[in-house]
């Protein structure tokens, strides 16, 4: 028979946290299967930690996005935020999905036609864009989104000097009633930037006006500045017409819908605070049905959500390194992942699930990373099951970010795997080696 474990009792001051009607809020229920695919067989085969995707989820979210806005309104696209999420598997699933491609930098740009994305389907965003990067973008016919002033003169010089036409919007900063307010991108509303940005590229000789383009926020949660946002835009369009008869084709208004994870300090989960994508519909297609354009002239509407779509379909796998005690008697768990791996737990309460059933006694506990950092804290508090040594967890809804935010420092970025629609597992990422890490680096001839 196996010799039990000691462990030296503690006396510790009871403290039940926030109370509801169904008593003290745990996370024990146990979490065995991503879609049908056991984790254990998951982490056996392809190691620990290790991120999975669904793609079933991820079709589903789109699917359902789509139909909530289409529904409502009849010229609706998508565009697929790369920055959110740019494993090329993950963006060829939204394209299959029919959503465009909206990337922020050049790096981004050339994935988006490396993922057989036409130039004219691309909605290149971002205050960092080179001359190269405007001059391919013109010449693909991508829509180029411009943020201030010293982008609009290297545009207009640029398609000066090389005879080109770019298709281009302005990207429109505003006070929506969400403070503090998103101005650093952008021409401001409110004082006129604007409009005159407006009339520069209505002036000139080869800049095409094509759209308007707002991103008020990330993790929105108020409806209202999304219907504030739509009629300033819709205002923007209208004077173009009055005063230049010219129509715009579409007004975009940007990403930022949330995810249902629960941020940090928030009294309620994420699952009963966040608004449903059918209300930032209602939000968005009220204003622009209700606000005065002909049948032909209704713009179309561009979305450019990010984490609504992904985080539900992503999961953190990972194995719980070692158990302790901190000085003031708190129960301390020591995962083999940590922030260089999991970003977002600096602003999320990620729901995190034992992948076994455990016994009933459950305990308050902190949840650390294995960086030699004193921040790297998955989570400050949360009641789990008495995990031991090589238990392995599930972290929920992490497919935003993660992925792109990632950092290489002590550890090495792990395996990605897909799950498709068949349930076969597929890497999509491989884990990083010691060979990959150091190819890039150069030792000077006196120091070998």
């Amino acid at each position: 028979m196996e010799k039990q474990r000691y462990e030296r009792p503690v006396i510790l001051k009871m403290n039940t946290g926030l109370m509801n009607k169904f008593g003290t809020k745990t996370e024990n229920e146990p979490v065995t299967h991503i879609e049908s695919v056991p984790v254990k067989s998951l982490l056996s085969e392809y190691g620990s930690p290790l991120f999975v995707i669904s793609e079933k989820q991820i079709r589903r979210n789109m699917q359902n996005a789509k139909r909530i806005f289409k529904t409502r309104y009849p010229k609706v696209r998508f565009a697929w935020s790369y920055k959110t999420n740019y494993m090329n598997a993950v963006c060829r699933i939204f394209h299959q999905e029919g959503s465009w491609a909206e990337v922020v930098s050049g790096f981004e740009y050339q994935k988006a036609l490396g993922n057989g994305v036409p130039g004219e389907k691309i909605i290149f965003n971002g205050p960092d864009k080179t001359d190269e990067d405007l001059i391919a973008a013109a010449k693909n016919n991508s829509l180029i989104h411009i943020d201030h002033y010293d982008e609009l003169y290297s545009l207009i010089r640029l398609s000066e000097e090389l005879d080109l036409h770019p298709r281009v919007a302005i990207r429109v900063n505003m006070d929506t009633g969400i403070y503090p307010k998103w101005d650093r991108f952008g021409f401001n509303f409110e004082n006129g930037q604007a409009w005159n940005a407006l009339t520069r590229i209505l002036n000139s000789k080869n800049l095409d006006l094509v759209g308007l383009h707002c991103h008020i926020g990330t993790f929105m949660l108020s409806t209202n500045a999304y219907a504030t946002a739509t009629r300033n835009l819709c205002e923007l369009a209208w004077a173009a017409k009055e005063r230049y008869n010219k129509m715009v084709e579409y007004i975009d208004l940007g990403g930022g819908f949330p995810s249902t994870n629960t941020l940090k300090g928030a009294y309620l989960p994420g699952t009963d605070t966040v608004p449903s994508i059918d209300q930032f519909a209602d939000a968005i297609t009220d204003v622009v049905l209700t606000y005065g354009f002909r049948q032909e002239e209704m713009p179309t509407l561009v979305l450019e959500s990010g984490r609504a779509l992904i985080d539900d379909a992503g999961y953190l796998l990972g194995t719980v390194l070692a158990t302790k005690r901190l000085s003031d008697g708190r129960r301390a768990t020591v995962l083999d992942f940590g922030l260089n791996s999991l970003f977002t737990s600096l602003w999320y309460e990620h729901k995190i699930s034992p992948a076994k059933q455990h016994g009933s006694q459950t305990e308050e506990m902190v949840l650390f990373g294995p960086l030699c950092m004193n921040i790297d804290v998955v989570r400050e508090s949360v009641v789990l099951p008495l995990l031991e040594k090589g238990d392995q967890l599930v972290v929920h809804k992490v497919g935003a970010y993660n992925m792109t935010q990632w950092m290489q420092f002590i550890t090495m970025r792990p395996n990605i795997v897909l799950i498709d629609k068949d349930n076969n597992t597929h890497i999509i990422r491989k884990a990083e080696t010691l060979e990959y890490i150091e190819q890039l680096e150069q030792i000077p001839d006196h120091l070998k």
